[in-house]
C-alpha cells in the first residue's frame, strides 16, 4: 500500500491512515485474508481520490457552506476509518504477542478461531465507511473541487487611494513611520525597508496608504510607486509590475528576467524613491535578495514600505524597522463604526438606544477596523430600527455561521490558507480553548503530541517540530503574545472563531456549546472549565458523544477568582 501514497496530495489526518496501513505489523496481519485485504485496498484508493481535492476543499469551506458540510462529513468518515484501523492494529499486536508466547498448537488454533468473527465484524464496518466515502467522492465534481495544482484565483488588489475621512486612530502610527521615511541617513548600499506587520483586518494597507499620500512624503521623494504583491509571488511578473509602476510603457517587449532587472535598475539609478509593496507573503530569502538587487541603484534616502502578516517576510526583506500594528482604541472604534453605520451626523444618536446597542456591537469587533466597517455597513443597510440592531447584536454572525455577511473571515482566511496541512490541524485543535484563554508554547506542543498531530522525522523530534509549528502560527499573527505575561500566548477572538469554524462539529466547548443543544454525535474533542466544586450535571450534554478522543479540563483563573 505504501506505493499508493507516493506523490499524492494528502492532508495530515489522511497521511496518518496511510502510514498505519503501510506498517509491517498491519500488512503481515492481513496477508492472505480476503476480502479484508481487498476492502482496505479499495479504502486506500477512495481516500486517495478525496485526498487529492482536500486542499481545495479546505480553502473553499470558508465561503461555501456546501463544501463545509462535505468536508465535515468527510472528516467524520475518516475518523470512523481510523477507529476501524485502530482496532485492526490492536488485534494485530495481540496476535503477534500470542504467536510469540503461545507456543503450543492449541493456542494457535484458538487464536485463529477468535480472529474469524473479528474479521467478519470489521468487514461490515469497513464496507460502511467505504459506502460513505464513495458517496462523498462522487460529490466532489458537483462541488467544483479540483486538485491543488489547478487551484488558483485572482487575488483582491489594493491601490494607493484612500479616503482620509474614514480613518481613525492611526495618526501616531502614521507619524512614526513618516519620521522613519524622511531622514536621508546612509545605511551602506542597502535600501532601508520598513515593515508594517499585523493580523488580517487591522488596516496595514490603509496605514501604508496614509503614509504614501502624505504631502510631505510625496514632496520628499523623486519617485513614488505602489505595487500590490498579494499571495502569488512570481519574480518576473512582480519585477515587471514594479517597472511599469516606475516607468509606464517601458516593459512591453521584455521577456528576459535579467533584462527586466537591468532596466529597472536603470530607471531607479540616482533617484530617491519610495516603493510600497503591499500584502507580501513570500518568505524565501534568496528570492527577496534577487528582487531587491535593482533597488540598490537608488539614491541615498530611498525607502521601501512593505505590509505583511508574517514577521518572517520582514526578516527576509531585511527590514530595519518593524512596525507592529495594534488594534484600535475603544473610542476610535466607535468613531469608525458611527461613520459607516449612520447616514447622518452620529451626534444625533448619542445617548440613545442606538449608541448603547452600537457600542456593544463594536465591542464584539475587538478593535479590528475591517470588522467594524463591515458590520457598520450592514447596520446602515438595515436602517434605523432598534429591533434590527438588537438582532445583529445577538446574531449567530459572531460565531461565524453567517460568515458571508461579515467579511472579517476572508481577511483571516489567507493566513489560514497558507499554512501547511499539518499546521492547519494543530491550529484547528486550538478551538478547544475558550476565548481569551492564555497558553504556553511547551504545554500546547505536548497537547499536540498527545493528540497524534506531530510526527518526528530523521532530523527533528516531535517537540522540535511542534515548536516550529508554534513559531509559524505566531509569525502569522494567529497566536499573539499575552499582554499580561510574556511567556503566555492568546488567540484574538476572531482568530479563535476561525479555529472553531474550521474544526466544525468535532470540537465542543462545554460551557458555550451546551446552550445551543447541539448534536454531539460527531464530537471528538471536548473541553470544559475545571472548577474547585464541579457540577456534574453539566456533563449530561455529552451523553451521546460516544467517540471522544479528547476530554480536556481547563482551569479558568478569572472564573476561580470570581468564585472566591
Amino acid at each position: 500500500m505504501a506505493e499508493l501514497v507516493g506523490g499524492a496530495l494528502l492532508s495530515a489526518f489522511l497521511k496518518v491512515l496511510f502510514d498505519r496501513m503501510a506498517s509491517r505489523e498491519f500488512v503481515d496481519f492481513l496477508m492472505g485474508r480476503k476480502p479484508s485485504d481487498d476492502l482496505l485496498c479499495e479504502l486506500t484508493n477512495v481516500l486517495l481520490s478525496v485526498g487529492a481535492v482536500l486542499e481545495d476543499a479546505e480553502d473553499k469551506q470558508v465561503t461555501n457552506s456546501s463544501v463545509k458540510k462535505w468536508l465535515d462529513e468527510l472528516k467524520d468518515a475518516v475518523y470512523d476509518a481510523e477507529d476501524v484501523l485502530d482496532e485492526i492494529a490492536t488485534k494485530a499486536l495481540q496476535s503477534k504477542l500470542d504467536a510469540e508466547f503461545g507456543t503450543n498448537i492449541a493456542s494457535k488454533v484458538r487464536n485463529c478461531i477468535q480472529t474469524f468473527p473479528f474479521f467478519k465484524k470489521i468487514e461490515v464496518r469497513i464496507k460502511g465507511v467505504l459506502w460513505r466515502l464513495k458517496n462523498l467522492a462522487s460529490q466532489q465534481y458537483v462541488l467544483g473541487l479540483v486538485q491543488a495544482s489547478t487551484v488558483g484565483g485572482k487575488p483582491s488588489e489594493t491601490t494607493s487611494l484612500v479616503d482620509d475621512s474614514e480613518i481613525f486612530g492611526r495618526d501616531d502610527d502614521k507619524d512614526e513611520i513618516i519620521n522613519k521615511l524622511l531622514p536621508d541617513d546612509a545605511s551602506d548600499n542597502q535600501i532601508a525597508v520598513i515593515a508594517i506587520v499585523g493580523m488580517g483586518g487591522l488596516g496595514k494597507s490603509t496605514l501604508a496608504q496614509l503614509v504614501y499620500n502624505d504631502k510631505k512624503v510625496q514632496k520628499h521623494f523623486d519617485l513614488v510607486a505602489w505595487v500590490c504583491v498579494s499571495e502569488e509571488f512570481d519574480m518576473f511578473k512582480l519585477t515587471k509590475t514594479i517597472l511599469e509602476a516606475v516607468a509606464p510603457s517601458s516593459t512591453s517587449n521584455i521577456q528576459d528576467p535579467n533584462q527586466l532587472q537591468l532596466q529597472l535598475k536603470e530607471k531607479l539609478m540616482g533617484k530617491k524613491f519610495l516603493l510600497v509593496l503591499d500584502d507580501v507573503w513570500n518568505r524565501n530569502y534568496t528570492e527577496c535578495e534577487i528582487l531587491s538587487n535593482p533597488f540598490k541603484s537608488g539614491a541615498q534616502g530611498s525607502r521601501i514600505i512593505l505590509t505583511t502578516r508574517d514577521v518572517d517576510v520582514a526578516s527576509a526583506m531585511r527590514a530595519f524597522e518593524i512596525h507592529h500594528l495594534k488594534e484600535l482604541q475603544e473610542e476610535d472604534c466607535w468613531k469608525l463604526f458611527a461613520r459607516h453605520a449612520f447616514m447622518h451626523d452620529a451626534n444625533t444618536y448619542m445617548h440613545s438606544e442606538f449608541e448603547e446597542l452600537g457600542r456593544q456591537i463594536v465591542d464584539k469587533c475587538k478593535g479590528l477596523p475591517l470588522a467594524i466597517k463591515t458590520i457598520g455597513a450592514l447596520l446602515r443597510s438595515k436602517a434605523l430600527d432598534v429591533s434590527e440592531w438588537d438582532k445583529v447584536l445577538n446574531s449567530d454572525i459572531w460565531s461565524l455561521s453567517n460568515h458571508e455577511e461579515i467579511q472579517i473571515l476572508p481577511a483571516l482566511r489567507l493566513s489560514y490558507k497558507h499554512l501547511l496541512s499539518h499546521i492547519k490541524q494543530c491550529f484547528a485543535y486550538c478551538s478547544i480553548f475558550p476565548k481569551d484563554y492564555s497558553f504556553k508554547k511547551d504545554e500546547l506542543v505536548l497537547l499536540w503530541m498527545a493528540e497524534g498531530l506531530l510526527h518526528e522525522t530523521e532530523n527533528k523530534t516531535m517537540e522540535e517540530i511542534g515548536s516550529d509549528y508554534f513559531v509559524t502560527l505566531v509569525s502569522r499573527s494567529l497566536f499573539q503574545k499575552s499582554s499580561e505575561d510574556e511567556f503566555n500566548f492568546v488567540m484574538h477572538d476572531l482568530t479563535n472563531d476561525l479555529a472553531k469554524f474550521v474544526s466544525g462539529e468535532f470540537t465542543f466547548r462545554l460551557e458555550v456549546d451546551r446552550r445551543s443543544h447541539r448534536n454531539v454525535n460527531k464530537t471528538r474533542h471536548v473541553s470544559y472549565a475545571r472548577n474547585v466544586f464541579e457540577n456534574f450535571q453539566k456533563f449530561e450534554a455529552l451523553q451521546e458523544a460516544t467517540q471522544l478522543r479528547t476530554f480536556f479540563g481547563i482551569r479558568i483563573v478569572n472564573t476561580l477568582f470570581l468564585h472566591n
